[in-house]
């Protein structure tokens, strides 16, 4: 159904300035451990800060990832997880009818950068501050900050992205502008340290996924709109 090519890993803006803090920042503690403490205490130190960089580094690891796909009305997977909620629900925010939900959880051991699931028209993009709870929880989609992403496909079908943060994630960062053109292979936008994503599909779309599964962002096709 896609065709994969060969993947870059960098890393993506949003980590880089917090990169290059943490690195001055870990250079100033260390120097001086080394110069007025034991050199047991700064070889831990030094240990543990390099462990925390490695971490942060790779966590905003940014892998250029191309997907192509032949059928316009197939869904790619919006962003790395697993998936943890596939049901029919009532959307009260947008839509305010039931429409097919299928939530991916995010690690913070996962790629946390969100891609456009399909091609189309952004209608809507919205932030709402809300509260910091587990993101696994089913609360979460209506209760935490979140951010909704509203796309009308060439077939006036419409479907809606939410970015939810979770008890780690403080900052939702969204790309999408009401008006703006979604493309294939473009971040719609990030969350930083541990979250998740609702996808709002009418509910005859074909689901490809099953409850439980490792999806990978902007490579996995997870269904298929009927319009």
């Amino acid at each position: 159904m896609g065709r994969k090519r060969k993947r870059k890993v960098r890393i993506h803006r949003e980590g880089r300035g917090l990169i290059a803090t943490l690195t001055l920042l870990i250079f100033a503690i260390n120097v001086p451990m080394f110069m007025y403490m034991p050199n047991w205490a700064g070889a831990i130190t030094l240990l543990l800060s390099g462990a925390l960089l490695v971490f942060v580094t790779y966590f905003f690891r940014n892998p250029t990832r191309m997907v192509e796909v032949g059928d316009e009305n197939l869904l790619v997977a919006p962003a790395d997880g697993r998936i943890v909620v596939i049901e029919p629900t009532e959307e009260h925010e947008y839509f305010h009818e039931k429409r097919l939900q299928v939530s991916i959880f995010m690690s913070p051991f996962n790629v946390h950068a969100n891609w456009y699931p399909v091609e189309g028209t952004v209608l809507v993009s919205e932030h709402q501050n809300g509260r910091h709870q587990g993101a696994w929880l089913p609360k979460s989609s209506t209760e935490n900050e979140r951010s909704l992403v509203v796309i009308e496909t060439a077939s006036k079908t419409q479907l809606a992205v939410r970015q939810i943060a979770g008890a780690m994630a403080r900052r939702i960062v969204t790309y999408a502008k009401a008006g703006h053109r979604a493309q294939r292979n473009e971040h719609l936008g990030f969350i930083k340290f541990g979250s998740r994503v609702d996808l709002y599909l009418p509910l005859d779309t074909e689901i490809y996924v099953s409850m439980g599964e490792a999806v990978t962002g902007n490579e996995t096709i997870i269904g298929r709109l009927n319009k």
